[in-house]
């Protein structure tokens, strides 16, 4: 018989090796989530940082078009990107399983049918800029704080049309690996959008208007910069060109894109709302502007945990399109410990620093003693931030945007907004409780995702990815001869 010696070398021998194993497997993984989602990262922080940088000079220009610009931003913006994102997500689900699969072709049909519905949806949303005094007096808010409102919705229009091309492009590039050229042009959009702020606003005194003007056209170059990109050459396997095959099958990706869109927005339209109802506190500009800064602070960490949300769409995706059900589960895990660690990173620094941020939004000192008692609650949103995104982006990978797009309307409209508005109005928490809401609806939410991609089978979603590339692909008249097995 084997001595009890040797038998116990061995087994922590063959530990040893499976922890190395497993140690090696996580340092793929996480190669693979990062080449996704730090360009992804890179690209919102910069993204939003031209939002930001805005409503910063702004700010220093009038408390009052501070709160009209929040209310444009938080509202009218983020209902339209809610939108838009959402729908662009179904390019990221179709475009990823595609990649998967070797059916790189398609992926430029796919990227067109987008551009195509974002286009029309995006052209009939624009009454709400278009009258965006009528509307924020309609829902009862300040006639100063209105009419500062609709002027400046006016100026978003040509901002929000870089949508309809930037989010699809990000959504085709991202899924076949290829999205670090966003991230470089990213950097020059934000680069050149503070100084371009800064000459307008200062230098020509255009205030106001040189703030938004710069807005406008630095975000056109990022998209001006993708467009060069695509159609110069640098995606030969994916993009053959304009086709009439894009104007083909439609029905099936409008249906994909709404679910997408519903689940998005109304995770997005939750902030906004709660934004709506600080409005209505006894001091609306400092309850409005106060909320507008926070939500932004915490909007900075989402950019990150966007960014995985990116990833873990693109590896879920692409792991359904190759039919390895085992290799999602694995992905799952790292992602989410990846995650939940930048999530405590960011969750102290908020804690420590939380009042002090906010004099970089404004001088008001009320506005930034609102933001210091938000500052807990603040840290609590980002730490929670870390890890229901990456669910989001589970689901997105795995085509399942109608079952989350139900989870969200139960948890942020039936319990988050009713919750917060109770405390905020009926207690003297005020904005407090208004904030205490939205972490609760958003506490319920990661649990039922959880709970979803804890019971999902993946084996099923394999066959249910298959078969949905099998009908678009037989359905469109390209020659499959021209599908490329690039990997």
């Amino acid at each position: 018989m084997m001595d009890d010696g040797i038998k116990i070398k061995l087994l922590r021998q063959e530990e040893e090796e499976e922890e190395s194993d497993l140690k090696q497997r996580i340092w793929v993984e996480s190669k693979k989530i990062w080449r996704v989602g730090l360009p992804n990262i890179i690209s919102r922080i910069c993204a939003f940082g031209s939002l930001v940088v805005t409503q910063s000079f702004i700010g220093h220009i009038s408390e009052t078009d501070l709160a009209g610009y929040a209310l444009v931003q938080t509202l009218s913006v983020r209902f339209v990107n809610g939108i838009l994102l959402g729908m662009s997500s179904a390019t990221e689900t179709l475009c990823g399983q595609a990649f998967g699969a070797g059916q790189n072709h398609m992926m430029g049909i796919y990227l067109q049918r987008s551009w195509i519905i974002d286009l029309i949806t995006l052209t009939i949303l624009l009454p709400i800029f278009i009258f965006g005094t009528q509307i924020f007096k309609l829902v009862g808010e300040e006639e100063s704080i209105a009419n500062s409102g609709g002027y400046i919705s006016l100026w978003f229009i040509p901002y929000v049309y870089n949508y309809v091309f930037g989010l699809a492009i990000q959504m085709f590039l991202q899924a076949q690996l290829k999205n670090m050229i966003i991230a470089w042009l990213s950097a020059f959009q934000f680069a050149i959008h503070i100084p371009l702020s800064l000459f307008l606003v200062y230098k020509l005194n255009m205030g106001l208007a040189g703030a938004m003007i710069s807005l406008s056209l630095s975000s056109w170059c990022l998209v001006m910069g993708e467009f060069i990109y695509i159609f110069g050459g640098w995606c030969p396997h994916s993009w053959k060109g304009f086709t009439v095959a894009a104007f083909k099958d439609l029905l099936p990706v409008v249906k994909l894109s709404i679910s997408s869109g519903v689940m998005l927005c109304l995770e997005l339209w939750y902030y906004a709302i709660l934004v709506l109802l600080a409005g209505y506190m006894a001091d609306a500009k400092i309850a409005i502007s106060a909320f507008a800064i926070c939500l932004n602070m915490n909007s900075w960490e989402f950019m990150i945990s966007l960014g995985l949300l990116g990833s873990a769409c693109v590896r879920v995706a692409n792991e359904l399109g190759r039919g390895n059900a085992k290799a999602i589960k694995f992905s799952i895990k790292v992602l989410l410990g990846t995650s939940i660690a930048i999530g405590v990173v960011f969750f102290i620094l908020c804690l420590v620093f939380g009042k002090k941020l906010a004099y970089l939004f404004t001088d008001d000192e009320r506005v930034a003693d609102t933001i210091s008692d938000l500052s807990l609650l603040l840290s609590f949103s980002i730490l929670l931030n870390s890890i229901y995104p990456v669910l989001s982006g589970v689901a997105i990978g795995a085509g399942m945007q109608g079952v989350v797009a139900i989870v969200n309307f139960v948890c942020f409209y039936v319990i988050g907004i009713p919750v917060g508005a109770l405390l905020g109005y009926l207690t003297t928490l005020e904005v407090k409780g208004i904030w205490i809401g939205m972490i609760f609806g958003v506490l319920t939410q990661t649990i039922t995702l959880g709970y979803i991609t804890w019971r999902t089978d993946w084996d099923d979603q394999v066959k249910k990815a298959s078969e949905r590339l099998e009908r678009f692909y037989l359905h469109s008249n390209e020659n499959p001869e021209q599908i490329s097995n690039e990997s």
